[in-house]
């Protein structure tokens, strides 16, 4: 049996890597981290102080219709594909609506109708339309992202409620939001009682708001509640394993920084790369870093091919990969020094990356307490 990629699959991942090196160099990085904040304008297609055109080159190599099938624009391929995506976009620290605008995509090509899914995949696919997911509500901790958790209102048709850390919520089109029940609905963001407002976050490659609905017209995501918590369900799992592939990929970049560095950095006459703690502590760091990769490929393949094992596979990769990834950012700066606190250095950009990972869609203690209740090792009222 063949557990490694594909051809296609490593020619996917090569492809997009030459792409950011090109189009997104730690320069492009940096200046998009500098200018982005709270206040930074939301431009077309992007997040934070992004590039718009940056996300236009992704959409043209197919990175928005990833997943949508063929016969509505898409390539039709799986969430290992997408994840793989997910590696090269935290390696090279792209800024953009990527995860929000895959995330509204699976939701509409698991969860919605027949006539959901003609309105609005052909768009997601092309980039001629941007979405993006709102799952948590304010002053939630890890329960806020669980369907189960869910209160926002969804009245007759109409929204009603706040949600929090929403991805790219003033440039999208379309919010995929979950509501009261385990359900989603969809939300066209021209509708007059939605409100956005910038949330400071972390990290500055990826713009959060806070979304207010005041009696918003929505529709319910495919044919019944059931069907929605489902899909729910698995765009939540889904959200662990991209945020899980990107903290991978982070991870691995911090770890050549930090060995780039002590090759270049001497001390006594020679790199502090020749001391032997300093080759331990880079060891630790790829040895923490490297074995996680199979967590997240196999959550990926879970997710399309063994369901009944997918919520566990997902919990667990975002848990352990996101808490290594962070691990690996702390190294990293201890091998800078001084100089990996500061500003100036590029250490803090994917730092905080693997901060955003760790965080956004439940904390690694929560999905831990959620893969022993899946196992049967907790019951409801532990």
């Amino acid at each position: 049996m063949d557990f490694d990629l594909s051809e296609e699959q490593e020619l996917l991942q090569a492809t997009l890597r030459g792409f950011v090196e090109k189009e997104c160099p730690p320069s492009a990085v940096r200046a998009a981290f500098d200018a982005a904040g709270p206040e930074a304008d939301a431009s077309v297609g992007a997040g934070a102080g992004a590039d718009p055109g940056l996300w236009k080159g992704l959409v043209e190599l197919g990175v928005a219709g990833l997943v949508v099938p063929e016969d509505q624009g898409g390539a039709g391929l799986e969430l290992l594909d997408l994840a793989l995506v997910a590696e090269e976009l935290g390696h090279g620290a792209v800024p953009g609506p990527f995860l929000g605008h895959s995330l509204a995509a699976l939701a509409l090509v698991h969860g919605g109708s027949p006539s959901q899914r003609e309105r609005w995949l052909p768009a997601l696919a092309s980039g001629e339309a941007l979405g993006t997911v709102a799952l948590a509500e304010p002053g939630g901790d890890g329960d806020s992202w669980d369907p189960a958790r869910w209160s926002m209102d969804h009245a007759s048709g109409r929204l009603s409620g706040t949600k929090d850390l929403v991805p790219n919520a003033s440039a999208a089109d379309l919010l995929v939001v979950g509501v009261a029940g385990g359900g989603l609905a969809l939300v066209e963001t021209g509708a007059a009682t939605l409100d956005t407002t910038p949330v400071a976050g972390v990290d500055r490659t990826r713009r959060l708001e806070r979304v207010a609905f005041e009696d918003t017209p929505a529709e319910p995501l495919g044919g019944g509640p059931d069907g929605a918590r489902a899909t729910a369900t698995r765009v939540r799992d889904a959200a662990c394993v991209l945020l899980a592939a990107d903290a991978f990929g982070a991870a691995w970049r911090l770890v050549r920084m930090a060995a780039a560095y002590a090759e270049d950095r001497h001390q006594f006459g020679r790199p502090i790369a020749g001391f032997q703690a300093v080759k331990h502590q880079l060891a630790d760091m790829a040895l923490d870093v490297d074995p996680t990769r199979g967590l997240w490929w196999y959550a990926a393949h879970a997710w399309d091919h063994r369901p009944d094992e997918a919520p566990r596979a997902a919990a667990l990769a975002k848990a352990h990969v996101t808490d290594r990834a962070h691990a690996a950012a702390q190294g990293a700066v201890k091998i800078h020094g001084g100089l990996g606190f500061t500003w100036e250095s590029d250490v803090q950009i994917w730092f905080k990356r693997t901060l955003f990972d760790r965080a956004w869609g439940g904390t690694p203690e929560h999905h831990r307490e959620r893969i022993a209740r899946l196992a049967g090792w907790l019951g409801e009222g532990s």
